[in-house]
Order: C-alpha cells, then structure tokens, then sequence
C-alpha cells in the first residue's frame, strides 16, 4: 500500500514538471488573487450595508409607527373613560386636560419626533390641535371652544387634506417618507367608533450608528483578513523567487547561448541567400553581355542605330541587376513612380526577340507565338524590373519543358471593365507536378516557394527564379501572380496588372 501510495506521487510530481512557473506567472497569480479579494470584500461589504440599510429603513418605519399608534390608543382610551361619567367637576377637567398635555409633551420630549397633533375636520376647515384645552374642548364642549389653524402644522394639515377621505374609508395607518428618514404618521382618530380626525406625528429615528459600527467592525475583520492573506502570499512569493532564481539563471545562459547560435544560423541564411541572387544576376549579367559583344561585332553603318538603341538596352538591364546586388531591398522610387511609363508589350518583344529567340538562334526547338492587345495601358513600373519578374517564368518554360518542338505561346489583354491586364505564358510541355500547385497555409503556391525545384541535378542555385517572379510582381509591382496546367499540355503562367483609376 505504501509503495503503491509512493509511485502516485511520483506519478503526480512528474506530471507537475511539465508545467514551468516562471516569475511572472507567480507575479501575476499573486496580483489576480489580490484583485480577487478586494472584488469579494467590497461586494460583501456593499451587501452587508445594503442589507442593513433596507433594515434600517423597515426598524425606522415600525418603530414610528408604533410609538404614533401607541398615542393614538392612549388618547382614545383615556377620551373614552371621561366620557364615562355623567357629570364632571371642575377638578375633573383640569385633571383630563392636564393628563392630555402630558401625553402631548411626552411624545414632544422624545429625541425622534418633532411634530404631533390631531387632526379633525369641523364644517369645510381642517384644524390641528396639539394641547389639551383644546383637545378637551372640542370633545367635551363643542359649543364653546374655538379651534385655531396653528401656521406651524400647515404642512400636516395639506397632507391630511389628501388622505382624508382615505383613512375614513380604510381606517388604517399610512406613512409619508420625506427625505431618506423623516416620517409622516397618519393614525385614524376613532371615538366611540366613529371617525373623526387623525393623530399625525412627524418623528426622525436615526439609527445610522448602529449600521456605522456594524460596517465599521466589518471593515477591521476584511482588512486583517486582507492583510493576513497578503503577508502568507508575499512569503509564498519570496520563497518561490528564491526556488526559481538559479534555474533563471540557468536558462538565462542557455537562451544566451541559443541566441548567439541563431543569431550565426540567420546571418549564415542570409549570406547564403546573398550569394544565391549574386550567381542569378551574375548569369542574366552574363549573358546580356555577350549579346552586347554579338552587336558591337556586327555594327556597320546601316544598322548603327537600331544596335545603339539595344546596347543601351542591354546595358541599363546590367546597371539594373548591378543595383540589384548592391541592395536587398531598393527604395520604392527606384520601382513604381509615376515618372514611369512603360510599355509592357514592348517589354515582352524585346525579351522575346533579343534574349530568347538569339539564344535559339539557328535551331527549331523553339517558336515563340505573340499576341499582344495594344489596348494594355502603360504601367508606372521601371521596364527593368517588369523584365527582371517576366524573364524568369519564361526560363522557366525553356527549361522544364521537356519537349523538342517547344512552342511558348505570349498573350496580353486589357479588360476595361475592371481597369486591368493580364500576361499570359503558356507552353506546351509536360506541365507542373501537382504537388507544386498546392498552397500552403498563407496561400502561397508551392512553385513561388524558394528553394523548390523538380531538376535533378544536386544544383544549389536551382529553385530561385519562379520565387524571384512572384516576390518582384507581388512586393515590388502590386501584381498578381498565377500558375495553372492547360488540360491539352503544358502549363500557363497569369500575370494581373491592376491599373489605377
């Protein structure tokens, strides 16, 4: 049992290693936990007070109530045991008016209530009668007393005026609160079961104390709560950064060592990526200027202009791959400004009639068939960059196709409608392998991918010039680039020139 006990722990521990606890992840559990637990004690803290607030609220209207009905009763009783007696002396009704005065006063003399009278209606008029003379004298001698309209109970007086006919008809207390605790009590007045006014009582019981100490006591409790459970998390906090410090430093020297080692791997891809465009352009260099040589052996008088124009052709597309190796990343002005106006037609001509035709020059593996709408628009795309994205692709069909009778078919059309041109090239020959027309997850297609190339000769410079077409015409030009199999044979490459309005 205990063996079995020792291997579940160890199988629990194991399981625990897989996770890392860094520093910040114990920072921020111990923030999150704080956070937490000021979010719990105010919440509970608002609850409790609200709670003994409505409390508060419903003890301050009871107890107003009782004490307004508490008179009422007494005043009723003790107005019901004089009308008892048939005959009354002199004695008797200074004794009931003092006993009325001293119900009256009592009442005045508690600390909650400011205002008490009885409230009774003689013909149209309301009256409030607060002492016991009168109070005496409208009961007992309704013929000789007078009542009078005290200023002071104006504001009893116009509430009553609402509610008269309400308590008459119901018989029951209804209380008016003014403010959060100020209480007007209206109590039917009933005498020998008849209705005839109501005890008013404006009193304010305050019990703000007692909600004040209850959340005040509260409060001490959250805090050393609160500080308790601080000090046990900072003294988790330092024991954990104390456990965890070593191994930060460990790691520490590993992503140092890490970080020189990638840092060697990068600079080493980029050195062999340098080298990769340097051979490319060194070779479209190359071959350039043999064609320059071919012309300067065949100038003569008669033909010195049409081989100045294409030397110097020649030679800007030289300067052009020059630049090329001397930036990796050319300013943008240097490929699209508005300056520019080239003719992409006259661009596909001249690569067609003085790069590739001379280079099958004298043999009939190769036939060119052109197409062109002169209806396509100029671009603002310096010509040698337009000639750098188009000469690779049709390379390309030289040297994939697979075929003797090779026959590269050059189309351009301008679609109106949507403001803009496309460059088709298509072969004849055996096509693309399907795998390379797969996009992978940023929908790029295989073929435009660096590196990939279906030659077989082991050649590290093979698998770049696909890849250079796509990054001039997407990154450089703003085109899009395309590439299908036809279903007769060969495949097809789709420039999209998208214009501006």
């Amino acid at each position: 049992m205990t063996t079995r006990l020792s291997l579940d722990l160890k199988q629990i521990a194991e399981k625990f290693r897989k996770y890392r606890f860094e520093l910040t992840h114990l920072t921020i559990l111990f923030i999150v936990l704080i956070i937490f637990q000021v979010i719990v004690s105010l919440v509970q803290k608002n609850s409790v007070q609200s709670v003994l607030v409505e409390t508060q609220e419903w003890y301050q209207q009871d107890s107003a109530e009782r004490l307004a009905y508490l008179t009422a009763t007494s005043l009723e009783l003790l107005l019901e045991a004089k009308t008892q007696k048939q005959t009354v002396s002199e004695s008797d009704r200074r004794k009931a008016i003092q006993d009325f005065n001293i119900i009256f006063s009592q009442q005045i003399l508690h600390q909650n209530v400011q205002a008490i009278c009885i409230l009774v209606a003689r013909d149209t008029a309301i009256y409030a009668i607060d002492d016991g003379q009168t109070l005496y004298s409208f009961v007992f001698e309704p013929g000789r007393g007078q009542i009078g309209r005290q200023s002071v109970h104006e504001e009893p007086i116009r509430l009553y005026g609402s509610l008269r006919a309400k308590l008459s008809k119901e018989e029951q207390t209804y209380t008016i609160l003014e403010g959060k605790q100020t209480f007007h009590v209206f109590v039917p007045f009933v005498l020998r079961g008849e209705f005839v006014g109501a005890l008013y009582m404006r009193s304010t019981p305050d019990l703000s104390f007692m909600t004040r100490g209850m959340v005040s006591n509260y409060d001490e409790t959250a805090v050393m709560f609160s500080a308790l459970m601080l000090f046990g998390l900072l003294a988790m906090f330092y024991i954990s950064s104390y456990t965890l410090r070593e191994r930060n430093e460990a790691q520490q020297q590993l992503f140092e060592e890490q970080k020189q080692h990638l840092a060697e791997q990068i600079n080493h891809q980029k050195e062999a990526l340098f080298t990769k465009r340097i051979y490319h352009t060194h070779h479209k260099a190359e071959k350039v200027m043999g064609f320059i040589k071919e012309d300067l052996r065949a100038l003569s008088a008669s033909n010195i202009e049409e081989i100045k124009r294409r030397v110097s052709k020649y030679s800007n597309f030289i300067a052009r791959t020059i630049y090329d190796m001397k930036w990796y990343d050319p300013p943008i002005q240097t490929i699209r400004n508005p300056l520019f106006r080239t003719d992409v037609n006259e661009v596909i001509r001249f690569i067609v009639e003085h790069i590739f035709k001379k280079v099958s020059q004298g043999s009939d593996a190769f036939r060119f068939q052109l197409d062109l709408d002169d209806r396509v628009p100029s671009v603002p795309i310096n010509e040698y960059v337009v000639w750098e994205a188009l000469e690779p692709i049709f390379q390309n069909c030289f040297d994939h196709a697979g075929l003797r009778d090779l026959v590269i078919t050059v189309e351009t059309k301008y679609d109106p409608a949507r403001n803009r041109s496309q460059i088709i090239i298509q072969d004849n020959g055996s096509g693309i392998a399907p795998e390379l027309l797969a996009s992978n997850d940023r929908g790029v297609k295989k073929l435009f991918l660096e590196d990939v190339t279906t030659k077989h000769d082991n050649s590290q410079h093979s698998g770049y010039g696909c890849y250079i077409a796509y990054e001039i015409s997407r990154q450089r030009c703003g085109w899009d680039l395309d590439a299908e199999n036809v279903p007769d044979g060969g495949c097809r490459f789709i420039f999209t020139l998208f214009h501006e309005s």
